[in-house]
């Protein structure tokens, strides 16, 4: 759950969605009145295997994972940083027990929405249609290409659509070890695939 309830009002994601599209001054004040901000420490836990998430997020500054535990073994299957939108589909869209866990990789800082907040504006402001519309989209084109990038039998061609066409901008700040877990490559064959690009 979120902590560090930030009590400063912060229009963060108001310019988020209305980039998107123009919010109405209805929509605008409704969403002013119930977007919260938080943050979580480098490493925290978000929301655990189990627990409904019924929070959207939207990332200002800093970075996330989600993750499923198989045979001991953490395997992260996607990694968010600024200005992209995180939660668990189906705890949110179904109100159903995640499968997954959400983890900080940083100290993270978001603006957030609960999930009847966000129900509300859908029923009632016809531009957040549009504007969930526009958000589906995105996360579909994101599981294609995590579903692409995971067919790709060779290794090292892997990282290098990883790089090319994902995120290259934060290649950096991914900790190494979910990185290779992310990719489906042994962390020993990452580095040296890694240390053969420098």
């Amino acid at each position: 759950m979120p902590t560090k309830e930030n009590p400063e009002k912060n229009l963060y994601i108001l310019s988020f969605l209305n980039s998107i599209r123009p919010l109405s001054p209805e929509l605008r004040n409704y969403l002013a009145q119930k977007i919260k901000s938080c943050s979580f420490e480098k490493n925290e836990l978000i929301n655990k295997a189990g627990e409904v998430c019924d929070c959207l997020y939207l990332i200002k500054k800093g970075m996330v994972r989600g993750y499923f535990i198989s045979d001991a073994s953490e395997i992260t299957t996607w990694i968010d940083s600024e200005n992209e939108v995180f939660t668990s589909i189906t705890g949110f869209f179904r109100n159903q027990k995640s499968e997954e866990y959400i983890q900080s990789l940083e100290n993270t800082y978001c603006d957030y929405l609960k999930y009847e907040d966000y129900k509300y504006c859908l029923n009632h402001f016809p531009e957040m249609k549009h504007i969930n519309r526009i958000l589906l989209e995105e996360y579909y084109i994101l599981a294609e290409q995590r579903v692409y990038l995971a067919r790709i039998p060779n290794a090292r061609k892997r990282l290098e659509f990883f790089m090319a066409n994902m995120k290259p901008q934060i290649m950096d700040r991914i900790p190494r070890k979910h990185l290779a877990s992310y990719l489906a490559i042994r962390p020993e064959t990452l580095s040296r695939l890694m240390n053969d690009k420098n």
